[in-house]
């Protein structure tokens, strides 16, 4: 029986133990850059078996909030490896989340006169943060043969910008309501071309993505996020259990290093899909009201998962796996300044007492 503080071979990235930190995106780049702070937040919580970062645009096109990091010039990938280079030197491993934002996006923070892009041109309820405040969402342009096509090689391009960097890895993010998801749900995807309109057109491009990013960096090097059935960002999915049952299937035949499931109030789905996956499964469990915390790391040992991923706990606790193992204390993660600028919520919380 394995426990959350036992190493883990993923792939061939030896990770020290099973308690990874989840990508959780926070607005602090300077511009498209990580900066300084961006070293020491990761560098401070080196200690977790796996690091995945906040989303990380493959493309111009593909961002969604201000002041996030992206992986597509190469002085963001010179930025980029001052991070990696710092989290190694603590002897962490790091894997960079690709996300494309597809609508989940505004034209302030795009190339001028250009709009979001989705599989479909259904506009999200509800508004996105903006460099000028909250602003109401916009309808999308739906993605052309040829654009899905650059969606794709985009992806592959900052895969090997990302190992070009020091990743170890990078984790395709198909989850809560973003570009790959916006495939997945059929709210979002409208299209009756082979990109949409049965279970194997929704799946398409996840797995197409999955499948050139592991023949350009290798598989063992690719992690993938779910969340099915969350309805996250305005999404809604109707035949969920076939949707990703069909998923895992066809993305099992690359060899991927794991998949991360942010799981719903659907446990069952989840051991399903964990029975179905042949390789690594890291878990982002339901936990409705709390954060993820001590009392869920029974499940690395009932074999519900091989890890776990937290969220705001590791940002109040950049020693987290230290305080999971000596039973506390744990600072409050304290949500005003989970956005924006500041050095609050990097440095400032107490240190674990020696």
């Amino acid at each position: 029986m394995s426990t959350a503080f036992d190493p883990l071979d993923l792939a061939g990235t030896r990770l020290r133990n099973r308690i990874a930190m989840a990508p959780m995106t926070r607005s602090r780049a300077a511009g498209t850059l990580p900066d300084e702070t961006t070293t020491t937040y990761y560098r401070q919580r080196a200690t977790a078996g796996l690091i995945i970062t906040e989303g990380v645009h493959p493309s111009v096109l593909g961002q969604g909030y201000p002041n996030t990091a992206g992986l597509h010039s190469e002085a963001q990938v010179a930025a980029w490896r001052e991070v990696t280079d710092a989290v190694h030197a603590e002897g962490g491993a790091i894997f960079a989340q690709l996300m494309h934002a597809g609508r989940i996006s505004h034209p302030d923070v795009l190339p001028p006169g250009r709009l979001p892009v989705a599989p479909s041109a259904v506009r999200a309820a509800g508004q996105i943060f903006t460099a000028t405040g909250m602003q109401d969402m916009v309808t999308p342009e739906e993605l052309t043969e040829d654009g899905i096509a650059e969606v794709i090689a985009e992806f592959a391009t900052a895969a090997r910008n990302a190992v070009a960097a020091g990743f170890d890895g990078v984790e395709l993010h198909g989850a809560n309501g973003y570009l790959l998801h916006q495939f997945l749900a059929e709210s979002t995807n409208l299209r009756t071309d082979g990109w949409g309109g049965s279970v194997e057109g929704r799946i398409r491009l996840v797995v197409e993505v999955a499948r050139a990013v592991a023949a350009e960096i290798g598989g063992r090097r690719v992690g993938l996020r779910l969340s099915p059935g969350t309805g996250t960002n305005d999404t809604t999915e109707h035949s969920v259990d076939e949707t990703y049952s069909a998923l895992v299937d066809a993305i099992n035949p690359l060899g991927l290093a794991y998949l991360h499931v942010l799981e719903s109030e659907d446990r069952e789905l989840t051991l399903r899909l964990r029975d179905r996956y042949d390789g690594a499964f890291l878990l982002n469990p339901h936990t409705p009201g709390r954060p993820t915390g001590p009392e869920d790391l029974a499940l690395v040992a009932d074999g519900t998962a091989d890890a776990l991923t937290f969220g705001s706990l590791f940002l109040a606790n950049p020693d987290l796996p230290a305080r999971l193992a000596a039973g506390g204390p744990f600072n409050t993660p304290d949500v005003a300044t989970f956005y924006g600028g500041g050095e609050q919520g990097y440095t400032d919380y107490p240190a674990l007492a020696a």
